[in-house]
């Protein structure tokens, strides 16, 4: 067996040390010189822990795949002393580690709890936007997603050692709050008192939270402009000029003339009504348990990016058309031509978004890149604010990512804000914790629990499946959202990762803990799997901060879930045949656990300690 002295020099550059025997065995062997070693992980179905690829070896040795990993096994076997066995199966090489190896790797973790998780390491900090609602409506389903991946995305970058700042952009101004504004004005009821109702006074139950109020008055403006369209129509206009025409649109637009004017009756409404819809969202951030380090209103940072736009024409960024809008001309890179500033003088889009990076940077001058969490409708928006913010000479452009995923689709269909078909964020995240309930009840696990305790842990393990749901699924793929099969108690789902850590924590009340002595186990091919696979968490956690994937974090959890049911049902813990042995059991049951919490934690996911 391995000295132990001699694993603790060698166990972290195991992939670093079979790569320089492998080729010096290549030079020794058959007197070549490789240049790289491919390994790729040992498949379930072979003896092994590590493979070595043997066919990209034969551009500079000659022969047989499988002969020359043969021989190159056994020069392994007879000079590397981690090395215990190997097999070949045709062109690859299985090579076994020493148990000492991957029992010194767990020494080396067991004491530290945040293991994998990595201290800040660089001076560049890197600001996650997320959630950008607009003030017409209230978070839906779409926005959960937004909002999850945003959040565990920040937390993923947190994990890997960036500086992190998380922010949003709220879309407060605009043709869609003053849609909202109008139908207000002018069909909302009065009260008793002769006011027009509020959040708090409203008969409506279901309107008692702004953003639901708001967002029902967007509701309305919309059928009452299609009334008006279709008046129009039967009138002898044509459907474009109806569209363009219908009276209570151009009073909107009014408005939002009035608004960027500054007219006093207006913007007080504007703040009125954006004050409630404010309120709402920060009850379901506070529902979903996500937060926000900075907030940034279009309404202030617009007006930065009509100063830049300014600047940009002097430096012939943008140009001037004969009707007064300014425009970007991107031809030459592949795009169009792209409006920053309306002949009306009133901004867009792309103005505001100019406006919003600039002031940030000014905001936090640390700040080095930046991730948008938007939906891939707007791959090209960014493809051209990145281009532009380029152009102005702005260094940290080029760090600049957009998270771009894909929409939630639910089996009823498409979701449409204007036609109030929207699955309301709130509403969803009662409808979880109430299918969490329903289910549980079927089970019959939770019958020695408090009234408090099985709300609780209700709302834990819905928001639980409803979070693994979304964030197992890479981002840029569309997601089928069915909640009932996301609350499964068995399979790839939040719940039964949830019932395995709970799993976990019963087995450490029921035992104490106590050293035990490495050099004495004889690790049981269930424990040497969990072993490999704990090796592996800080690098994914490394590879889902560079490919901004949550995806990556939550299919890790599940395979160390999988693997850890598998010891639990083939190997006994508290029943070992050695104090020693059960101590080691234990222990390593504990740093699987700490281990799903913090998988769980960088996914925003909470883990009960009951189930």
């Amino acid at each position: 067996m391995l000295a132990f002295k001699e694993v603790k020099r060698l166990f972290m550059n195991l992939q670093e040390t079979l790569e320089l025997n492998v080729k010096a065995a290549v030079k020794s062997l058959f007197e070549a010189d490789l240049q790289s070693v491919e390994f790729q992980a040992t498949r379930k179905e072979f003896a092994g822990d590590i493979t070595v690829v043997v066919f990209p070896m034969l551009r500079v040795v000659k022969g047989n795949p499988a002969i020359i990993g043969e021989q190159i096994g056994q020069y392994l076997v007879d000079n590397v002393s981690l090395v215990k066995a190997f097999n070949v199966v045709k062109g690859f090489l299985n090579i076994e580690i020493e148990d000492a190896y991957y029992l010194e790797f767990f020494n080396s973790i067991n004491d530290n709890s945040n293991y994998g998780i990595s201290k800040v390491k660089d001076d560049k900090a890197v600001m996650v936007e997320y959630s950008s609602p607009n003030t017409n409506k209230p978070l839906h389903l779409g926005h959960v997603r937004n909002v999850l991946l945003g959040y565990s995305v920040a937390e993923i970058l947190k994990a890997s050692g960036k500086k992190v700042y998380k922010t949003q952009i709220i879309n407060d101004r605009g043709i869609h709050i003053c849609k909202s504004m109008l139908a207000w004005q002018r069909f909302a009821p009065n009260g008793s008192d002769g006011q027009k109702e509020t959040p708090l006074t409203t008969l409506n139950q279901d309107l008692r939270k702004g953003d639901k109020l708001v967002g029902n008055y967007y509701v309305i403006f919309d059928k009452k402009y299609k009334e008006e369209v279709k008046t129009l129509i039967s009138e002898g206009q044509s459907e474009e000029y109806a569209k363009k025409n219908a009276p209570i649109l151009l009073e909107a637009q009014e408005m939002l003339r009035k608004w960027e004017a500054g007219d006093e009756e207006v913007v007080a409404l504007w703040g009125t009504m954006n004050g409630w819809v404010y309120e709402g969202f920060d009850a379901t951030y506070k529902s979903i348990g996500v937060d926000f380090d900075k907030y940034y209103y279009e309404s202030q940072t617009y007006l930065l990016g009509k100063e830049f736009i300014a600047e940009g024409l002097k430096t012939d960024v943008f140009e001037k058309d004969e009707d007064g809008s300014v425009w970007c001309d991107l031809t030459e890179d592949g795009l169009d031509r792209k409006i920053v500033l309306r002949a009306d003088g009133t901004a867009v889009y792309m103005t505001q978004d100019i406006g919003t990076a600039i002031q940030r940077i000014k905001d936090y001058p640390d700040v080095g890149g930046m991730v948008y969490t938007v939906g891939n409708e707007q791959d090209y928006h960014f493809k051209v604010l990145f281009l532009i913010l380029k152009k102005l000479g702005f260094d940290w452009a080029k760090n600049l990512f957009h998270l771009s995923y894909g929409m939630v689709d639910l089996p009823s269909g498409k979701m449409k804000s204007r036609e109030g078909t929207v699955v309301d964020a709130d509403d969803l995240i009662e409808e979880m914790a109430n299918t969490a309930e329903e289910i549980s009840k079927e089970l019959g696990k939770l019958d020695d629990y408090s009234e408090d305790e099985k709300k609780s842990l209700y709302k834990i393990i819905g928001l639980g499946a409803l979070k693994y749901y979304i964030l197992k699924v890479d981002p840029k793929k569309r997601i089928l959202f069915d909640p009932k099969e996301s609350i499964d108690f068995q399979g790839n789902t939040g719940p039964f990762i949830q019932y395995t850590y709970a799993r976990i924590q019963s087995i450490l009340r029921k035992s104490s803990s106590e050293d035990f002595k490495a050099s004495e186990i004889s690790l049981h091919e269930k424990e040497k799997q969990l072993l490999k696979q704990l090796e592996q968490f800080p690098e994914v956690i490394q590879n889902a901060a560079e490919q901004h994937s949550p995806a990556l974090i939550a299919n890790y959890t599940y395979d160390l879930v999988k693997d850890f049911n598998s010891f639990y049902q083939n190997v006994s813990i508290l029943g070992a045949d050695s104090v020693n042995e059960k101590s080691f059991r234990v222990a390593l049951s504990r740093k699987v656990g700490e281990t799903i919490k913090n998988a769980f934690n960088v996914l925003g996911i909470e883990v009960p300690n009951r189930m």
